[in-house]
């Protein structure tokens, strides 16, 4: 049937998608597209259905690329969304959400600071170095949208505040930025892999409290 629910991938133009079996589909003639970016809007649609989500793989990640669906239902769901979202129920609800947001937000960068300075572990005698490092990567891993190993809930925070540690690292520390990177599989890995295993020696020597040498790479991102 042609209008049932599907996923699809992107066809061969703009108003053809194919199917996971390989067959290419036009939608018909009294159907819209709903663009990605109202999430309510676009769960109303869904829910009202027949819809075709269109869908598409860049590397490992996958980007939404709109949901077709009769044009009558797209405009009736958004006119029944707007009129709710005009109300002043609708606008005390959003605010208090804001508030709950921003005081989760404000928790978890607590909490991912601390397991930062737990993974680091620097000694005593390099105690300040490790308040800047954990305020240093807390304040870019941390932001909501940033797309960062913090802002994901796969793995443990422990496990995400060492990754971002060594990703800050990989940055700020080495010409990983400027170098270029032979188009191999699994090159780019190792390089990763091998600059990682750099700044894991750099952080052994503030643990163990040896002194820092005047050319440390991480003493000089921090200034």
């Amino acid at each position: 049937m042609p209008t049932q629910t599907r996923v699809l991938s992107p066809g061969p133009t703009p108003t053809s998608f194919r199917a996971p079996d390989g067959q290419v589909l036009t939608p018909p003639k009294d159907w819209a597209c709903l663009p990605p970016g109202d999430a309510g809007l676009t769960r109303r649609v869904k829910a009202a259905g027949p819809t075709w989500t269109v869908q598409e793989k860049v590397g490992r990640k996958m980007f939404s690329r709109g949901v077709w669906a009769p044009a009558a239902t797209i405009a009736a769901a958004r006119a029944a969304l707007d009129a709710e979202r005009a109300t002043p129920q609708y606008a005390k609800k959003q605010a208090a959400a804001a508030v709950r947001r921003d005081r989760e937000q404000t928790e978890y960068v607590g909490t991912f600071r601390d397991a930062v300075l737990a993974f680091l572990n620097f000694h005593a005698s390099h105690a300040a170095l490790a308040d800047k490092l954990a305020t240093a990567v807390t304040a870019h891993a941390t932001p909501v949208g940033s797309g960062t190993v913090a802002r994901t809930e796969r793995i443990p925070v422990e496990e995400r505040a060492r990754a971002a540690v060594i990703a800050w690292m990989r940055h700020q520390t080495t010409a990983y930025d400027d170098m270029r990177i032979a188009r191999i599989k699994g090159e780019r890995r190792a390089v990763r892999r091998e600059l990682a295993e750099r700044s894991v020696r750099v952080l052994e020597g503030y643990r163990a409290g040896r002194p820092a040498a005047g050319a440390c790479p991480l003493a000089k991102a921090l200034g």
